[in-house]
């Protein structure tokens, strides 16, 4: 288990000189998690890490909170839920961490809910999909605007029926992520009266996907739901592109991890053409409020430093809101106690560079703010275009749309 701690960046240090001599009077406020550094998660981690990272940043050259510097420790659990229950109890019981950000994504942070609400103790989540439906733990408050459980598959499913699909296919990778989301989908079918004509799990390991998609296409959806997580989105892309996935197919997508992530999207490059998918932020114009602009100048710079997804639209940004909803918390209650943060957190809106965030009773955004969108006009091996805005038309939520659907499925892969 190996330990990073992070105070701060030397630009910003340079910035904070001037309070260098009052917060060196106090010891910092640390603040623990565990971050994929290394596995399938890693990517998404290292770029979570560094929004986090930005925002330490600037509040250490503000003068801290409470006139105490942040500082970051930081373990890599190595994008495996058997890392985390122990990294959690050692930054609780070893390390004396002021306060819990979870690491990224639902597998990693899922095993420590039981452990973080029995101990009362704050937990910021990260990218968790209904982590806390079954623990209903008071203390949760998730940075992803996923919204009420059902929306991310309503909002996929409402497209494809006003497209003319009367049925649906369903695939999922069996661990928890795309099992939570694949329930989902099957509720809001069922609500609806439409037909899943076809629902199958894959073992998390796989990587040939060519007996799946035949097996799918024999059944002929019109709709087919994806839930993945990264190694398996792109086998499952590249097995629809040698087999094909059918004329009656109107849409394609909804949930799969991994096309938000530059590396990802360069290397399949038009592969992704017409593939309708979930997403949190994007170079549209309606996606931008105060400090996004300055947020992304700064990350970018930092991530060709950082050798991190030089894009880093889809984590980034909501690792800064993170802190900023802390910050405000703090500043607010001026005081680290943790159920005093919470009530905060829980009865005030927060406003963020992803937007303003209320929380609902169960931790998750009151109101969702996923986009669904449709990726458009994309080439090969050219990470650049997706600075633009245009590659991902959005088509969900209506206050934040740029565009309509191209169905069917076949026809917006041209």
């Amino acid at each position: 288990m190996k330990r990073r701690t992070f105070l701060g960046g030397a630009m910003a240090a340079a910035v904070a000189g001037r309070a260098t001599g009052a917060l060196a009077q106090q010891p910092p406020i640390k603040i623990g998690m565990s971050m994929p550094q290394t596995g399938g998660l890693a990517g998404g981690g290292k770029a979570s890490l560094l929004g986090i990272e930005i925002w330490r940043d600037d509040i250490n050259a503000k003068g801290g909170l409470l006139g105490r510097k942040v500082e970051l420790i930081v373990y890599d659990d190595k994008s495996s839920a058997s890392e985390t229950p122990a990294i959690y109890s050692k930054l609780v019981d070893v390390d004396k961490v002021d306060l819990l950000f979870a690491p990224y994504a639902t597998v990693p942070t899922a095993p420590i809910m039981p452990f973080v609400k029995q101990r009362g103790l704050l937990l910021m989540g990260n990218f968790s999909f209904q982590v806390n439906s079954k623990v209903g733990h008071d203390m949760w408050f998730n940075n992803a605007p996923w919204g009420p459980a059902d929306s991310w598959a309503s909002s996929f499913i409402d497209l494809a029926q006003k497209a003319g699909g009367k049925n649906m296919a369903l695939l999922a990778a069996d661990q928890e992520f795309a099992q939570n989301l694949a329930l989902t989908a099957r509720d809001v079918a069922k609500k609806r009266n439409l037909p899943v004509v076809f629902d199958q799990s894959y073992p998390p390991n796989t990587v040939e996907f060519a007996s799946i998609i035949r097996a799918l296409k024999a059944t002929k959806p019109d709709i087919v739901y994806v839930a993945s997580y990264p190694p398996d989105s792109a086998g499952i892309l590249r097995a629809v592109n040698e087999i094909g996935i059918g004329d009656d197919v109107k849409v394609f997508g909804g949930g799969m991890v991994g096309l938000q992530f530059a590396a990802v999207m360069s290397n399949l490059g038009s592969l992704l053409n017409g593939v309708v998918n979930y997403n949190t932020w994007l170079p549209e114009q309606s996606m931008y409020h105060a400090g996004t602009k300055e947020f992304f100048e700064v990350y970018t710079k930092r991530a060709v430093e950082a050798k991190v997804d030089p894009l880093g639209y889809y984590l980034a940004p909501y690792g800064y809101a993170t802190g900023q909803m802390i910050e405000a918390a703090v500043n607010a209650t001026k005081s680290l106690d943790q159920k005093g943060l919470a009530k905060y957190l829980r009865e005030n809106e927060h406003k963020t560079i992803v937007g303003p965030i209320v929380f609902a009773a169960d931790g998750e955004w009151k109101e969702s703010a996923t986009v669904q969108a449709q990726f458009r006009g994309v080439v090969d091996k050219d990470v650049e275009q997706f600075r633009k805005p245009g590659k991902q038309v959005i088509l969900y939520p209506d206050k934040l749309k740029t565009g309509t659907l191209i169905s069917p499925f076949e026809a917006a892969r041209k």
